[in-house]
């Protein structure tokens, strides 16, 4: 069993940064892989980045290569999102979740509550 409970959301203007943290709890955190995902008003849940439980392994969805940067520090029990370059578009609640395979949307079992990111223009 894994507790996930998000920080670092808020209000920025586009353009801007912010950093996302998630702090896990339970004594088989490491051996997880790690997700973010978003949902914006009206839109389904998607996919945004991933990475392995090892950290070697990271993936990306198209909307935010080289914009987004999926990191873990398996010590702290936490996994971070560093988000640059912010949209609009990219305002949604995040969510940090866990599971198997960094790659699977489906196979991620555990979630934490979610984290507001609002872009202005």
């Amino acid at each position: 069993q894994v507790q996930l409970v998000e920080s670092g959301g808020g209000l920025v203007q586009a353009g801007g940064s912010l950093r996302l943290s998630c702090a896990a709890s339970g004594r088989t955190y490491s051996s997880y892989a790690m997700g973010w995902f978003r949902q914006a008003p009206g839109k389904e849940r998607e996919y945004v980045s991933g990475i392995s439980w090892s950290g070697a392994r990271k993936d990306y969805a198209d909307s935010v290569k080289g914009r987004f940067t999926i990191s873990r520090d398996n010590a702290a029990n936490t996994v971070y999102l560093q988000m640059n370059s912010l949209k609009p578009e990219d305002t949604a609640v995040y969510y940090c979740a866990a599971g198997s395979n960094w790659k699977r949307s489906a196979s991620f079992d555990y979630w934490g509550q979610g984290t507001q990111v609002t872009v202005s223009s």
